[in-house]
């Protein structure tokens, strides 16, 4: 027996936490009947429906893809933009992507069917790495850095410790090149925190994740991701950041 919202996740329906919604709002039903409660337990025989289409169990897809800017990280997009969903049309499983890049950041996103294993991947207690490209406007200063390192507060609460390191910079166009790596995923954070200090970003890059990076990519391209990666992920999703 498991709980109603994993196995709807596990299905490649949607993400747990978007199964949980959706049982409260009353669009599941199990074996024909409404199920409002959260925590719910059904069996493998139990014949579950989702807004009216019976669950099938598909077999789990994992993807790393490079995000163009300009691209939303969602399956639907209610102004008709283009999403991470059409650079996948050709693959049969539904995947959506564990945690979003904003409209105008670029870099690696993990795409896959398997919402458990999204879910505990974006929990921030996991700590997993990623590691960002910021070109700002201005040159920090080691001290201002420094504060990013240490935490600065964005929407009334702080920032967990980063790694900083200025890349290059150029004082005759005024800007700079600086890799940040954060294990949070708050709402357009690695911007906010530049924000934060004076240092508006004017194009931003994720070029890691974890153990991943997009080396010798181009955006808009993607590849599955090797078993062996796969259960390193798993692995740091169950019990957290990898020593």
């Amino acid at each position: 027996m498991e709980r109603l919202q994993k196995v709807i996740a596990n299905s490649g329906v949607t993400s747990r936490r978007k199964a949980e919604q959706l049982i409260a709002a009353g669009r599941v039903t199990v074996n024909g009947e409404v199920v409002r409660e959260l925590g719910t337990k059904v069996s493998p025989n139990d014949r579950i429906e989702v807004e009216g289409i019976e669950l099938t169990k598909e077999e789990h897809r994992y993807f790393l893809f490079y995000k163009p800017r300009g691209v939303v990280s969602a399956v639907t997009d209610d102004k008709g933009r283009k999403t991470v969903a059409d650079y996948f049309v050709d693959i049969p499983e539904r995947l959506y992507p564990v945690g979003r890049l904003d409209y105008e950041t670029s870099g690696l996103l993990l795409m896959t069917n398997d919402g458990d294993f999204a879910n505990k991947l974006m929990h921030p207690k996991h700590e997993v790495e990623k590691q960002y490209i910021a070109r700002v406007k201005g040159i920090p200063t080691k001290e201002q850095l420094r504060r990013l390192e240490r935490g600065v507060v964005i929407d009334g609460r702080k920032t967990a410790p980063a790694k900083v390191k200025l890349r290059s910079a150029d004082k005759a166009k005024e800007k700079a090149i600086i890799e940040i790596t954060i294990h949070e995923g708050r709402n357009r954070q690695v911007r906010k925190m530049f924000e934060s200090i004076g240092f508006p970003v004017q194009k931003l890059m994720r070029e890691a994740y974890a153990f991943l990076n997009v080396a010798g990519m181009n955006a808009g391209e993607r590849r599955e991701l090797s078993h062996h990666e796969v259960k390193l992920l798993k692995t740091q999703a169950n019990f957290g950041k990898l020593k």
